[in-house]
């Protein structure tokens, strides 16, 4: 039991890791957001109403280069777009671990044990963690990727920009977005099925060797975790209309309507940092989403930011050696 003085200092040691955190990663998440969210046809395009036009969105292929060009056109407002849900969801999920935390296991054994439920629980933990943490992403990846500036304390404003009516009447909607509820299924089934399985396979008894390969497994799963990225980007930030034609921004049908220009606030009046797909021509699901990005903007852009993704393997296959280490 921790007193009132040890108490004090973690709770401001987790204070100041959360901000520095959020300092460091918020940018950084925003820049990978919107690369990959960027869409940038390679060819001639028809607009919604069937004419032929050049596409003139930025032609941004890189993660700094996106970075660069944010901070260029929006300045630091623009890096901390996505501050506030960020927060919210890393503020949520920080209460619920130290609640869970058990100090006297910490204090009598030096460490936490992790629940071992199995595959098929290891997959129903993923999944029902996802379906939890899903509208706190698309909200997001929205409020990043939005030509619109939100202020950081004003919800009510802010959703009535990020969602359309019909979601913000039906809210369950989002969980039925194109594709997106296939596209993170798949990329748990991937990890619970193949990679935990090979984590346990080969480091419980740890040698070098094996670590070397199931790092290798990793890095080459790659291939295939980061289409799975991109697209559940751009699947999450395709808002849900009940018609074609219906757009949350220019069309209000409920009693407590706002007018258009309260709406008008651009983060850069000239200069969007990023092209969106239009509204009117939206993925219809998984498989239309990667055959539309291979044909329309070419199969290099599902590896957008391949080396964070790579990066991120090897964080994940050196803290599961760790895991392993400390269980021995």
């Amino acid at each position: 039991m921790l007193n009132l003085g040890d108490a004090l200092i973690f709770g401001v040691s987790l204070v100041v890791s959360l901000v520095v955190s959020l300092l460091i990663t918020v940018p950084l998440t925003g820049a990978l957001v919107r690369l990959r969210a960027n869409y940038n046809p390679k060819a001639l395009q028809l607009d919604p109403d069937g004419n032929v036009h050049v596409h003139t969105g930025p032609m941004v292929t890189s993660f700094f280069g996106m970075l660069r060009r944010v901070y260029r056109i929006e300045g630091w407002a623009g890096l901390y777009k996505g501050l506030m849900p960020t927060a919210l969801a890393t503020i949520v999920l920080t209460m619920f671990a130290v609640a869970a935390l058990d100090s006297r296991g910490l204090a009598s054994h030096n460490r936490i044990d992790v629940i071992d439920a199995g595959v098929f629980g290891a997959i129903f933990y993923s999944i029902f963690g996802m379906l939890i943490a899903l509208p706190a992403t698309i909200l997001t990846y929205r409020s990043i990727v939005t030509p619109y500036k939100l202020p950081y304390f004003g919800a009510v404003y802010s959703l009535r920009i990020l969602l359309t009516p019909t979601e913000r009447r039906r809210p369950w909607i989002l969980y039925l977005t194109p594709g997106l509820l296939t596209s993170e299924i798949l990329r748990i089934l991937y990890r619970m099925l193949v990679l935990r399985t090979l984590r346990i396979l080969l480091l419980k008894d740890f040698t070098a060797f094996k670590f070397g390969i199931y790092l290798a497994v990793e890095i080459l799963s790659v291939a295939i975790t980061c289409p799975l990225d991109v697209m559940t980007t751009k699947l999450a930030i395709q808002r849900n209309h009940a018609t074609a034609e219906y757009n949350s921004v220019e069309q209000e049908v409920e009693d407590d309507a706002v007018e258009v220009h309260e709406y008008a606030e651009y983060s850069n009046q000239e200069e969007d940092v990023i092209g969106l797909r239009h509204e009117k021509d939206p993925y219809l699901g998984f498989v239309d989403c990667f055959k539309r990005i291979v044909d329309e903007e070419g199969w290099q852009t599902l590896y957008r930011a391949w080396w964070v993704t790579v990066l991120g393997a090897i964080v994940s296959a050196t803290a599961a050696v760790g895991q392993y280490q400390g269980m021995a």
